[in-house]
C-alpha cells in the first residue's frame, strides 16, 4: 500500500509512547526517514524515550510548526516528503486539547485533505488523538479522516471513512459580526485598503511584523478578489479578545479543496496567493460554494487566552 494514514487512539503518557516510540524505531530500522510533529509536551515524551535515536529524527513542535491547521500539509508533511526518495514516515498531531473551538473546522479539513493530497505517495501518517482530553465528536470524527484506527485493541478498518464528506461537512458560513468596519475593494483600491488595514491594525494593538504580515495577506486576498473574484470584494474587518480577524468575500468559486495547500512547482508562474496566506495568518477560515466565497483570516492579539477544545465541545 503506497499511501498509510491510521490514527492513534491513547489515553495517557504509557499508551502514547506504546504506540508512537515503536513506530519510529520500526521506520529508522528499515532507513526509513521520520519526522515527528506533535505538541511540545509529547514533543519531549518522544524524544527522552527514544534516547540517542532521536537525533535520527526530525522534530517539530506542533503548536508552532502547524499552529495554521492549512499550513501543516505544504510547511511540514509535503516540506518533509518532498526532501526524500523513498517511503517516509510522519507522526502528525493536529488535534489537541486546547485546540480552540474556532480552529476546530479548520483542523478537522487538513485531516480529511491529507488523503487527497498524498494519494499515490510512498508515506506513512501516524495521527494521535488524546481520548480523555477530547470530545466524541472529534473522536467520531478521526474515524471519517482515517482509513483504520489503532487503540489499545489492536488496528481495525474505520466503518465510516468519509474524508470528502468531512470537507463539506465543516464548509461552513462564515457571518462578520454587525460592528465590523467594512470596505469594498477592487483593483483600483488595493493602496488605500492597505493603507485602511495598517491603521486598523496598529489601533488594535497588533505587533509592527504582524502588522506587515497582515497587510500582505489583505493585500494578496483582495486582488485575488479583484483578479478571479468577479473583480470586486468586500472586506471586513474587527477584533475579538485575542484576536484582529479579516474576512473578504466575493463572487469567485475555489473548486480545489487543495488550493493553499500544496507547494507550488519552482518553476510555476503565480498560484502561491493562498500559500502565502495559509503561511502568514495564524489560522484560515473558508467557505466556498458556486455562489460565492468567503476567506477569514486570524492574527492573535496578546490577549486572554481562547475557549478549547477540551473544555466546550464536550
Amino acid at each position: 500500500m503506497l499511501f498509510v494514514h491510521p490514527a492513534l487512539f491513547y489515553r495517557g503518557a504509557d499508551e502514547y509512547i506504546a504506540g508512537t516510540v515503536p513506530f519510529i524505531a520500526e521506520g529508522l530500522a528499515k532507513s526509513e526517514p521520520v519526522a515527528v510533529a506533535v505538541p511540545g509536551p509529547q514533543l519531549d515524551l518522544i524524544r527522552t524515550s527514544l534516547g540517542a535515536s532521536a537525533a535520527n529524527v526530525t522534530m517539530l513542535d506542533m503548536t508552532k510548526a502547524g499552529r495554521n491547521p492549512g499550513r501543516i500539509i505544504p510547511g511540514v508533511l509535503r516540506a518533509f516528503a518532498d526532501e526524500h526518495n523513498g517511503r517516509v514516515r510522519v507522526i502528525g498531531e493536529p488535534i489537541w486539547p486546547d485546540r480552540s473551538v474556532v480552529e476546530y473546522p479548520a483542523c478537522v479539513q487538513h485531516e480529511a485533505l491529507i488523503n487527497r493530497a498524498f494519494a499515490g505517495r510512498r508515506a506513512t501518517i501516524l495521527c494521535p488523538y488524546d481520548t480523555d482530553g477530547l470530545s466524541p465528536t472529534v473522536l467520531a470524527d478521526a474515524f471519517r479522516t482515517h482509513p483504520t484506527v489503532i487503540d489499545s485493541d489492536g488496528t481495525r478498518a474505520s466503518t465510516s471513512f468519509a474524508p470528502d464528506a468531512v470537507v463539506a461537512t465543516y464548509n461552513q458560513p462564515l457571518v462578520a459580526p454587525h460592528n465590523a468596519e467594512c470596505r469594498m475593494v477592487d483593483a483600483s483600491s488595493l493602496g488605500e485598503l492597505r493603507r485602511f488595514v495598517t491603521k486598523f491594525a496598529a489601533h488594535s494593538g497588533l505587533a509592527p511584523d504582524r502588522t506587515t504580515d497582515l497587510v500582505l495577506t489583505v493585500d494578496e486576498l483582495a486582488a485575488n478578489s479583484a483578479r478571479h473574484g468577479g473583480g470586486i470584494g468586500t472586506v471586513y474587518l474587527w477584533t475579538e479578545p485575542d484576536t484582529l480577524v479579516c474576512q473578504i468575500s466575493d463572487a469567485g468559486y475555489i473548486r480545489n479543496p487543495l488550493a493553499g495547500r500544496i507547494p507550488a512547482p519552482v518553476k510555476q508562474l503565480g498560484g502561491r496567493g493562498l500559500l502565502l496566506v495559509n503561511h502568514l495568518a495564524d489560522l484560515v477560515r473558508m467557505h466556498t460554494t458556486p455562489a460565492g466565497t468567503t476567506i477569514r483570516v486570524y492574527f492573535r492579539l496578546p490577549r486572554r487566552a481562547a475557549q478549547v477544545l477540551g473544555d466546550h465541545t464536550r
